[in-house]
């Protein structure tokens, strides 16, 4: 299937049965990946898709460092990897020329570029593989929740029935809305055009025209992308009406306007407009429903985080919302999905609110700007920003302990190949070179690897599913809390 077939099943098909474990609305990157990662625990599953046709454009998203890895966790970087293009991780704050900091400590130390309703194709696929159903032309029109569950209308009247409902439908997302969640904010104060398109002039042309306006405008580029194909972004105050799509002629009269030329532009593949709106949800989670991804946040694309930040909801979210379902944890800790994941993406507005200044033509945010260049040549300081960029840097809060404990864990060496390789069903994992140690009650849930040769500097490590240290250490009845911890009460 190529990225512009699209398959639905009959709307018939899709609620025969009328009773769900979780509703999602919205099957972008985050909806597709979080039901597939409560399907991984054997929830059931729909997911409600308004759009019935695929996007018609082919825009290039990027997945950064921490987003390919959580792919390699499930076995899904092969099949990316066929239809993206990777380049190195450098240059990402503020578009800030820097090569890539020295020995990042992963073996996926790139940027991958690849077509947005490809990733959503097959993320999709993923889910619906591993049993998720997804119904597109649904529309949620209103729900209502009790103490049981959430009866969820649609905008054809029928009712659906679920254990929760999660809200991925974007940054208007109307479940956010319904809720009554408050999303404060900043409102766009900068539009930009950005598309792909072909070109009529020599690439040196191109290359003196950008080099010559980058010198006091840095929201402004045109990258090569593959034969006469570009990349343009180009400042678009006063341009149309932002509820509109852009035309070529507005590309075309900006470039002017800007640069003095219009570059020969023709043959667009996509084209679209974006603001610097920064907002973030006041709540992930209202009872029985939650949000994420840009329904819980919204922020300028600049550093290419958007996506990631969504994606990376769903891994934190999906296995607590299923052990919750199955009745093996408390509520507690589903609440820990608000608490790690809400801190993040305040830390991804306000980086994303400094790239923006940075951006600025005004004389103080460009001696900024060449302070901060000079910065990046200090390893140090490139290393910081681009961990923050790539969220491969993220430690949550687990409470006193070992630097390890909350970070995410590399895909270190083991006896059986990829560590990674080993969380592929979604499951957590004791890592033990000490071979002394058991996971007991919880090896319904948890898996034990006793490997002596594992490439760590700790004796033992446990790992959730979504790949953060939950703990380290060497002693049982201390594993056995933290097991209790995150994954409820032993069977047996």
């Amino acid at each position: 299937m190529d990225s512009g077939q699209f398959t639905a099943e009959p709307s018939s098909n899709d609620t025969a049965e009328r009773e769900f474990d979780v509703i999602i609305a919205g099957c972008g990157p985050t909806g597709a990946m979080l039901a597939a990662e409560l399907r991984l625990h054997d929830v059931r599953v729909l997911v409600l898709e308004k759009e019935t046709e695929p996007a018609s454009f082919v825009r290039i998203v990027a997945l950064h460092m921490r987003s390919i890895e959580l792919m390699a966790m499930r076995g899904l970087l092969d099949r990316l990897l066929k239809h993206g293009r990777r380049r190195p991780v450098g240059g990402l704050f503020a578009a800030i020329p820097a090569p890539a900091p020295k020995d990042l400590e992963s073996p996926y130390a790139c940027l991958l570029g690849i077509p947005q309703p490809v990733l959503v194709r097959l993320l999709e696929e993923h889910a619906v593989a591993l049993g998720a159903r997804v119904r597109h032309g649904g529309t949620v029109a209103g729900f209502e929740q009790d103490d049981e569950g959430v009866t969820v209308e649609l905008a054809d009247g029928e009712r659906l029935r679920a254990r929760y409902l999660v809200g991925c439908d974007g940054g208007r997302s109307t479940v956010r809305k319904l809720l009554g969640v408050g999303f404060p904010g900043e409102p766009s104060r900068n539009e930009t055009l950005m598309g792909e398109m072909e070109v009529g002039v020599p690439p040196e042309e191109i290359a003196a025209g950008v080099a010559r306006v980058r010198e006091s405008r840095q929201r402004f580029w045109l990258r090569p992308f593959g034969g006469e194909v570009y990349s343009v972004v180009v400042p678009a105050a006063g341009v149309g009406d932002r509820a509109v799509p852009p035309t070529l002629d507005d590309f075309r009269r900006q470039l002017r306007a800007v640069a003095g030329t219009d570059f020969g532009v023709h043959s667009p593949r996509w084209l679209s407009r974006f603001g610097d709106a920064t907002r973030l949800a006041e709540h992930y989670r209202v009872g029985r429903v939650l949000l994420a991804g840009d329904a819980a946040h919204i922020h300028p694309p600049t550093g290419g985080q958007g996506l990631n930040l969504g994606v990376q909801d769903a891994f934190n979210l999906g296995w607590k919302l299923a052990a919750r379902l199955g009745g093996r944890a408390p509520d507690a800790l589903l609440d820990t999905y608000q608490a790690e994941r809400r801190p993040v993406a305040e830390d991804v507005l306000d980086n994303t609110r400094a790239q923006m200044e940075l951006h600025a033509t005004d004389p103080g945010p460009r001696a900024v700007r060449r302070l901060l260049t000079e910065l990046m040549d200090i390893d140090e300081a490139n290393r910081r920003l681009t961990e923050k960029i790539t969220a491969v840097g993220i430690r949550y809060d687990f409470g006193e302990g070992p630097d390890l404990l909350g970070r995410r864990m590399p895909d270190v060496e083991v006896a059986r190949g990829s560590l990674y390789g080993l969380l592929h069903r979604g499951r957590g994992l004791l890592l033990d070179r000490t071979g002394r140690l058991t996971t007991g009650g919880w090896s319904d849930r948890v898996d034990h690897l006793a490997d002596p040769t594992a490439a760590l500097d700790v004796p033992c490590v446990l790992l959730r599913p979504d790949g953060h240290v939950a703990w380290v250490g060497d002693d049982q009845r201390d594993l056995d809390g933290h097991l209790s911890r995150w994954f409820g009460e032993p069977t047996g």
